[in-house]
Parts: C-alpha cells; sequence; structure tokens
C-alpha cells in the first residue's frame, strides 16, 4: 500500500491497530535500544561530524514545515508506528501537556503562514482610537509596504473599527438629512475617504487571493515531494549498499525533509507521523553501527541541552510576550529538527525543558491577568462615560446656548470613550452598542430641538423680510418726519426678532442695514444742506439786528411804519435760524417794540404787524403742526374774549336804576370795549391764518 493510501485512510480516522513494538516506539520514541554489536568506521563517524551549535535562538535552524500533530491528534498510516516526538515518557495528560499542546498548536498555525516571522514585528496600534482618515492611511500603509500574509490581523482589526464609525457617520448624517426634511429613500452619503478605503480594502482582498492561490499550488507539490522522501526512506533498508553510503543517503533525505515547505495542514499529521516512523526504523536498521547511533544522540542531545539553556535565560526575561514567541521557536526545534538522545538523558532534559516552560507560561499568566484588570478597568471608565450621556439625555435642554454647551460635553466624552483603552472581548460589541444607543438618543433630541428651532429661524426670517421691504420702500421718502419715525420703529422691531437660519443671516441683515443707510444718509445730507442754510440765515439776521441799534426814527409816521415793515420783510426774507439760536427772535421782537413805541401806529396795526412777522417765520419752518398749534391758541383767546364779553353784559343787567355816568358803569362799558376790540384783532389774526391754508 502506498504511503498517499496510508494518508487518506488517515484522513478519514479509521481506526488502525499497532503491533506492541510499535505502541513501544509512540509511548516512548527515543527507546529504540540498537544492538552493541555493531561495527563502527571511521568513515561513518567523520560522515556524521556536524559541529554543535554554539547558541539556540529563535531564528536559527527554523523551517517552514507544517504543523505538527499534538498528542491527541497522532494517528499513524496503517501498518506504521505513531512517534509522539518530544513528549517522552509521559503516559498521563495533564496541566503542563495542555500547555504544551498549546505550543504545538500555534506553531503548527505558524507553520502554513510563511509570513509568521514578519507578523510580530508590525507593530500593533491602537486602532480604536484612530480617525476614519488615520484608519484609511494605516490601511493603505500596511498594503503598500508589509507581507500580505502578515497584516491578517491588523487589516481586519482596521476593517472592522472602520465600519463601525463610519456607520455611526452615517448614521448621525442621515438624522441630520431627515431632520432639514429630506425622505429616506432619497438619503445618499459617501466620502473621499470611504473611497480610499475600499480601495486599499480591494487591492488588499486582491493580493491575498492571489498570495493563497499560490500556497495552494506549493502545497500539494510540498506534500508530493516529502511522500517521494518517505518511499525513498522505506528503501534504504532494502538497499545493498556500503552502510556509510547508506547513512549519507539517509541524512540527505533529512535535509530534503527539512527544506521542503509546507504541505496542506490536514494532511500534514499523518506525513510527518509516517516520516518519523520511518526515521525510527532506520535507526534500528543502524544497530548494526553502535557508535554512529551514538554519535547521533550525542550530537542531539548537545542541541537539545542548547535549547534548553535558552529556555531558562527566556524564563528570566522581562518582555513575557516576546519570550513565549521565542519559547514556540525552541518546542518546534525540539520536535521537528532534533532526534532522539540517549535513554538515559530522556527524562532529565524533558523535564529541564518543561519546568523552563512552564515558568514562562506563568509568567505569561500573570501577564494577562495584569491585561485583563487593565481591560476590566477600561470598561469601568466606558460604562461611567455612557452613564455621564445618559443623564444628560434626561436633562432638560431648552435653549440654543445650553445646547451647544452640552454637545462640547457629549464630544468630551466621545473622545474620551475612544481614548479609554480596549475593554474585554466578551463584553465589548455590548459596551459599543450601549455607547452608540446612548450618543444616537442625544442627537435624537438635539436634532428635535433644532428642528423646532428651524421652524421658529424660518418665521423669523419671513418677519425681517417684511421689514426689508418696508425699509426699501421707504428709504427715498421725503417725509423725513413721519419715515424717521417710521425707519426707526422697524429698527427696533428687528431687534426683537428672535434668529433666522444662518445661511440667511449675514444677507438679510446687509439688505436691511443698506436700506436704513441709504435713508438716513439721505436725511443727514439733507440737514447738513438745511443745517448751512439757516446758519446763513443766523449770521444775515444777526448783522441786521446790531444795524437796527443806530435806526434813527422820524416823525412822519407813514415814513416810519413802512421803514418797519421794510426791515420785518427783510428780516423774514433770511429764512429760519437753527434751533439753539431762535433766541435771536426775541431780540428782533424787543427791538420791534422800542420802534413801535416810538411811533404813532395804531397799537392793533401795530399787533397785526408783528403777528404777520410771527406767522412768516411759523410757515418758513415747514412745519404745519406748527401753524396748527397758533390757530387753536388763537381759538381759545376768541372763546375767551367771548365769554369775558358775556359775563360783563350780564354784569350790567344787575345794574337797575342806575344812572350812565355811574363810574361802575362807565367802567364795564370800557371793558366791554376793549374786549371786543381785542376779540377783533384776534379774529383778523385767526383770519390771516386760515389765508395760509
Amino acid at each position: 500500500m502506498s504511503e498517499l493510501d496510508n494518508l487518506q485512510k488517515a484522513d478519514g480516522k479509521e481506526e488502525i491497530k499497532k503491533s506492541n513494538s510499535d505502541q513501544d516506539i509512540a509511548a516512548n520514541p527515543e527507546s529504540i535500544d540498537l544492538k552493541e554489536d555493531a561495527p563502527t568506521t571511521d568513515t561513518l563517524i567523520a560522515d556524521h561530524s556536524d559541529k554543535p551549535i554554539s547558541k539556540i535562538t529563535a531564528s536559527e535552524e527554523k523551517t517552514t514545515e507544517a504543523e505538527h500533530p499534538t498528542e491527541n491528534e497522532t494517528e499513524a498510516p496503517k501498518g506504521d508506528a505513531s512517534i509522539a516526538e518530544g513528549q517522552e515518557n509521559q503516559p498521563q495528560k495533564n496541566e503542563d501537556d495542555d500547555l504544551i499542546n498549546e505550543i504545538d498548536e500555534s506553531n503548527a498555525e505558524d507553520a502554513e503562514d510563511e509570513g509568521n516571522k514578519d507578523r510580530h514585528k508590525i507593530e500593533v496600534k491602537e486602532y480604536d482610537k484612530m480617525s476614519l482618515e488615520a484608519l484609511a492611511n494605516e490601511l493603505e500603509k500596511l498594503v503598500k509596504s508589509e507581507k500580505i500574509q502578515a497584516i491578517k490581523k491588523h487589516v481586519d482589526t482596521i476593517n472592522a473599527e472602520f465600519k463601525t464609525k463610519f456607520n455611526a457617520l452615517i448614521e448621525e448624517k442621515k438624522e441630520d438629512f431627515l431632520n432639514d426634511g429630506g425622505n429616506e429613500i432619497d438619503f445618499f452619503y459617501s466620502s473621499p475617504v470611504q473611497s480610499r478605503f475600499k480601495t486599499a480594502y480591494k487591492e488588499y482582498r486582491n493580493k491575498i487571493h492571489d498570495h493563497y492561490k499560490n500556497l495552494e499550488n506549493n502545497f500539494k507539490q510540498n506534500l508530493a515531494d516529502k511522500l517521494e522522501i518517505i518511499e525513498e526512506l522505506k528503501g534504504l533498508i532494502n538497499v545493498e549498499e556500503n552502510i556509510n553510503t547508506t547513512y549519507k543517503h539517509f541524512k540527505e533525505l533529512q535535509e530534503r525533509w527539512r527544506k521542503t515547505g509546507p504541505i496542506p495542514r490536514d494532511k500534514y499529521n499523518n506525513a510527518w507521523n509516517s516520516y518519523h516512523h520511518h526515521v525510527e526504523i532506520f535507526y534500528d536498521f543502524l544497530h548494526l553501527n553502535r557508535d554512529l547511533r551514538d554519535l547521533d544522540f550525542k550530537h542531539n542531545l548537545e542541541k537539545k541541552l542548547l535549547i534548553i539553556e535558552r529556555a531558562e535565560e527566556l524564563a528570566k526575561d522581562d518582555d513575557i510576550m516576546r519570550a513565549f514567541r521565542e519559547l514556540q521557536e525552541l518546542h518546534k526545534m525540539w520536535k521537528e529538527e532534533l532526534g532522539p538522545v540517549g535513554k538515559e538523558h530522556r527524562e532529565t532534559i524533558w523535564a529541564r525543558f518543561k519546568n523552563a516552560t512552564k515558568i514562562i507560561n506563568d509568567k505569561r499568566q500573570v501577564y494577562y491577568q495584569h491585561i485583563d484588570k487593565i481591560h476590566e478597568n477600561n470598561l469601568e471608565k466606558k460604562l461611567q462615560i455612557i452613564a455621564a450621556i445618559e443623564a444628560i439625555n434626561n436633562e432638560k435642554i431648552v435653549s440654543h446656548s445650553l445646547w451647544q454647551k452640552k454637545i462640547k460635553e457629549i464630544e468630551a466624552l466621545r473622545e474620551a470613550f475612544f481614548n479609554a483603552g480596549k475593554v474585554p472581548i466578551k463584553v465589548n460589541e455590548e459596551t459599543w452598542s450601549k455607547f452608540k444607543t446612548a450618543v444616537r438618543i442625544f442627537n435624537k433630541h438635539k436634532n428635535a430641538f433644532y428642528k423646532n428651532l428651524k421652524k421658529e429661524q424660518y418665521d423669523n426670517l419671513q418677519k425681517k423680510l417684511e421689514l426689508i421691504k418696508i425699509a426699501e420702500d421707504n428709504k427715498d421718502n421725503e417725509d423725513k418726519e413721519a419715515t424717521t419715525a417710521l425707519m426707526k420703529k422697524i429698527q427696533n422691531d428687528w431687534k426683537k426678532i428672535g434668529h433666522v437660519p444662518r445661511k440667511d443671516s449675514d444677507k438679510i441683515w446687509k439688505q436691511f442695514k443698506a436700506a436704513c443707510n441709504h435713508y438716513f444718509d439721505n436725511m443727514h445730507a439733507s440737514k447738513n444742506a438745511a443745517n448751512k442754510v439757516v446758519l446763513d440765515a443766523f449770521n444775515k439776521k444777526y448783522e441786521l439786528l446790531d444795524s437796527l441799534k443806530t435806526l434813527k426814527i422820524s416823525d412822519d409816521k407813514d415814513k416810519n411804519l413802512a421803514t418797519i415793515t421794510d426791515i420785518i420783510a427783510q428780516w423774514n426774507s433770511f429764512g429760519r435760524v437753527p434751533n439753539d439760536k431762535r433766541y435771536i427772535e426775541g431780540k428782533f421782537n424787543k427791538i420791534l417794540d422800542e420802534l413801535f413805541s416810538s411811533t404813532k401806529v395804531d397799537k392793533n396795526e401795530i399787533e397785526l404787524i408783528k403777528f404777520e412777522n410771527k406767522l412768516e417765520d411759523l410757515n418758513s419752518e415747514d412745519n404745519t403742526r406748527n401753524l396748527d398749534n397758533e390757530r387753536s391758541f388763537i381759538r381759545k383767546k376768541i372763546d375767551e374774549l367771548k365769554g369775558q364779553i358775556n359775563q360783563l353784559e350780564n354784569n350790567l343787567q344787575f345794574f337797575t336804576n342806575v344812572k350812565e355816568d355811574n363810574p361802575l358803569v362807565k367802567e364795564v362799558h370800557n371793558n366791554i370795549k376793549e374786549h371786543k376790540n381785542n376779540l377783533d384783532l384776534w379774529k383778523t389774526k385767526l383770519s390771516k391764518i386760515k389765508e395760509l391754508y
């Protein structure tokens, strides 16, 4: 039966019965007792004089053979003995065996991964703390600069983190989109960083696919090569040739086996067991030459002692993870590269090696316990952060300023959450889900507030647009008094209206401000022009007033009246004076009184002349309110005089049987006459005002 047939049967887990000798070999692979009467030759010794290694490290004599079997996995092909190499004299499985199995299984994985030498050299960064941009950069860097088979765990972690964070971003963008009035079916969001990440990840997938496709082809060829080596091993014991030549051929086959690359994992156990079984048979065949066997035992012992010494050094290393990784390499060398040692040394060296292994593993367990404690502390921190976010969610936030404050608090809590470090794997998803839920609730409340706020802001926008229309419609109005009051009112109304959407705020403010400024600039320009005119009027009136101090009045009544009338007309022609200089009008009226007193003009006539002068001044102010006030005052005086006249006439009725020349009666008649003259004067004034209307 061929070795390939044996492998196929073993793959089907066919139960194989072993001979007693085979079982002995499987239980104790170094128990083969070669006969002592074997001849020795110098040639044989010379052919096997390998130089002993001076120092064993994790990188020396390491092969890329596929995974080796654990104690429970060992199953030999039919007719072959199973050799559990490295498990010398260990009849019962215990805690130490579990550790050895763990190391063996890890080495089995590494054997099929040609990039394992580089895998541990790539820095494992805190991907959970990275931004989307940083994650994309890291993925691009790994795919471009590292061996594709060495970055799988890194890429998987980066991909998971990117998906989680990008999905959270999409959820926020979607909520904002819906709150702005969008339809869910229309929502779409993408970003340049997402495109970059997808491109880099696609490149990784293509490279890893090509890598494993090549590996698969290599594995098949390597399997065929190793099966061929096993067949050649079988044939060594049937070859009739010099033992030296046969042994040299055996060593060449061993070297070819070590140099042959990995084979399919599901074929490895049986191939490895079959190979070592036939190696042991060959050693049994060498019973004719005990010196050769002892030399091999010595050579293997020297190398295994160096391995033990290196393991004991690693037991003192403070970098426990590095020490454990190198320990795995030492176990692989012990099991796959070295043969048996003398029976008297087997238990001793294996015990030493296991003891060093246990020390390193104990330190590793302490390290893991420390890491677990750190992860538990990180979990506590993250749960406190989640509780803080939930507490904010329960607050009643009713103003924009308060929401802005809470948004900053949430951002700080988010940052603290991402910086808190890793948590135990078993609660990682649950913790992340709680965090996302808490943040999502906050965003939901925030978006609901700003959705209502946007409606209010839209209403405010409409109100302000109405004020803008009023301002623009009246910016060129010539009715300064009414328009100025209107402009001041709409400016106050603008201040009372709340916020508008930010995108419209600057635009409408500039539009409103431009309309108001246009009006007030025109008004100020008109005032400045008017101020110059009234100031000129004041200067002219001041000069005229100064000249009147030297005016001479003649005895000619008509001439004096004409002179005074001309002076009044000239005074009125100058126009209005500034409000703060209207005192000059009082001075002018005082001089007029002095001029009139020096003439023989009728008192009422003088009053009318002065009144006409006053009307000229009132009418020149372009303010009907002053004329209205004057008209109301005259009507009031007329009513008062009428009342006084009626009262005096009623009083005369009480004087019965009293002569007309009675002094008291004469005084009443004189008062009535004077009041009627005044009444006529005020009526004349009223008629003159009506003429102006």
